[in-house]
């Protein structure tokens, strides 16, 4: 096996290598008419397995996809209950905050972050959970990847729409800055899929991966403004904390849709070419190396 993995380690080698110098190849791989014309072609496929990957994951249980609702809930009542209770955290953003209010800004980050976390972790095993397509040559494997962000995505969408009612339930009312909330998650789902075509890839060669990458998962949890606000980190580190584009996307999701403020804009048009570099040539990666997957599953 580790002869396997060695060979496949200089076809992947070379690939990239040859990736570098030819530029034909490069160009077609990174050309977004090209990308679309394929996913499209490939829609009716997509979509089942996105399903699939939704019901799969809470199959065989009495709630079914109801703990898409109650599972972060019931994480949210434990964040809520240890900061705001015991820690006694707060945003600062309001003079009378309840506890209810600083529960909805925490679930708001909570769910922006989740969309990023949960691709990372699933990624590096994204290949190896299905031997039996690598091996059929007329399948696309560039689809798993997409499949397993979109199956994240609709998740997402079913803890905000709690978030929503909880909001108006509070408040009653949401603020219409809530209409760039599409605007401020595209980044972070472009930084999560260009994320999960590296991951996805790696996690064949190196099978020790998905451990490293739950690690550094946990980490930017605690490092990304999940719990508290970028301004209560000491003034000579929040520039460390900004660099992170997690943070920023955690951030700017809260201003947008629970404080009713306009995103960051600089800080925002950042990450955004950062997370479009991320995905491009983390799908450029994944399309070039697949050619190696078989030599080692």
């Amino acid at each position: 096996m580790r002869e396997k993995r060695e060979a496949a380690f200089d076809r992947l080698s070379d690939g990239i290598w040859q990736m570098a110098n030819t530029n034909d190849s490069l160009k077609t791989i990174l050309n977004p008419l090209w990308i679309g014309r394929r996913f499209w072609g490939y829609r009716e496929l997509i979509r089942q397995l996105t399903w699939r990957e939704v019901v799969m994951r809470y199959k065989g249980s009495y709630i079914g996809l109801g703990w898409s609702f109650v599972q972060p809930l019931l994480m949210l009542c434990v964040y809520t209950f240890v900061f705001s209770v015991v820690f006694k955290a707060r945003w600062g953003m309001q003079s009378e905050e309840t506890r209810v209010a600083f529960a909805l800004t925490l679930f708001m980050g909570i769910i922006t972050f989740n969309l990023f976390a949960e691709m990372l972790n699933a990624s590096p095993t994204i290949v190896l959970r299905r031997v039996n397509l690598v091996k059929k040559i007329v399948f696309p494997l560039d689809v798993l990847p997409l499949v397993q962000f979109l199956s994240v995505l609709v998740n997402s969408l079913f803890s905000l729409s709690v978030l929503f009612v909880g909001m108006l339930l509070v408040f009653g009312t949401i603020p219409w800055t809530a209409v760039f909330l599409p605007l401020v998650w595209l980044p972070m789902m472009m930084l999560s899929l260009g994320c999960g075509y590296f991951m996805a890839s790696l996690g064949v060669f190196i099978r020790d991966f998905n451990a490293v990458v739950r690690v550094i998962t946990m980490m930017l949890f605690f490092l990304s403004p999940i719990f508290y606000p970028i301004s209560a980190v000491p003034p000579d580190f929040q520039v460390f904390i900004k660099l992170n584009p997690v943070a920023i996307f955690v951030e700017n999701a809260r201003r947008v849709f629970i404080w009713g403020m306009a995103p960051e804009w600089s800080w925002f048009v950042g990450g955004a070419f950062l997370s479009f570099l991320t995905m491009a040539s983390g799908y450029a990666w994944f399309m070039k190396s697949q050619k190696a997957f078989v030599d080692v599953m």
